[in-house]
């Protein structure tokens, strides 16, 4: 057995052979059935596709390159879990394209930032940073505020995202305008439409006090949803489900 081995190190060419023959079949092992799988991602309740406004504030959040600075992915690392909360499930972004994970934090996480400060603090936040947060080196963007949101082709973002996988309904495309402007303004005769397509979580408000619904407006709505969606009293913090689940 040894000899046998012995002349396999000795050839390099043959040992080039069985290398990539052993890295082929482990390969194959872990990749093939991946396509056998309808999905890949462990389904978590309460994750939903964005409203249309928090869509708009996502491409807000893409156009000022807000990525750059502050990633949406927790590790399962005991400091970053303490620190930002639960570590973040796969599901969370599924339906994110492209996905904010990030590469760098120049800023904190914002995986779980919905929810953790008020509207007016964000908005205070990006009108002026220092102001908040003294030591930050972050740019201000007081031009969201002044900027009326458009919202003309928001049906045709949804469209879009449905052809790579994205489940937004025909009503869902048909109402788009309409689910925006009303989430942004609480608009009473247009949320009973805005709660049945997305479910009864999503928040309506007036998010940055203007009386026009501005890119302020959907920027916050989105930073607001970060992270609020999944039920995750379902999960421990070791990646295992809880009893009964």
């Amino acid at each position: 057995m040894y000899s046998k081995h012995a002349a396999l190190e000795k050839n390099s060419i043959l040992m080039l052979i069985f290398v990539v023959i052993t890295i082929s079949i482990g390969g194959i092992i872990e990749i093939v059935p991946l396509f056998r799988m309808e999905t890949t991602i462990e389904p978590v309740k309460g994750i939903r596709p964005y409203t249309p406004l928090e869509l708009a504030g996502q491409n807000v959040y893409i156009r000022e390159g807000c990525y750059g600075c502050h990633s949406q992915q927790i590790r399962a690392l005991r400091d970053e879990v303490e620190r930002y909360g639960h570590y973040s499930l796969a599901a969370e972004s599924m339906y994110d394209h492209p996905f904010q994970w990030g590469s760098k934090r120049t800023g904190p996480d914002l995986a779980r930032v919905g929810g953790k400060y008020s509207d007016e603090w964000h908005v205070q936040h990006m009108i002026n940073p220092q102001s908040l947060v003294p030591e930050s080196i972050m740019p201000s963007y007081p031009h969201l505020s002044r900027r009326v949101l458009n919202l003309a082709d928001i049906g045709d973002d949804l469209i879009a995202l449905r052809a790579v996988g994205v489940p937004y309904t025909d009503e869902m495309i048909s109402s788009a305008t309409q689910d925006a402007y009303a989430q942004a303004s609480q608009d009473s005769d247009y949320l009973d439409g805005l709660f049945e397509r997305y479910g009864e979580k999503v928040v309506a408000r007036n998010f940055d006090g203007e009386t026009h619904t501005s890119e302020m407006d959907a920027l916050v709505a989105y930073l607001q949803v970060l992270g609020t969606m999944a039920e995750l009293q379902d999960y421990k913090h070791d990646g295992s489900k809880r009893s009964g689940q």
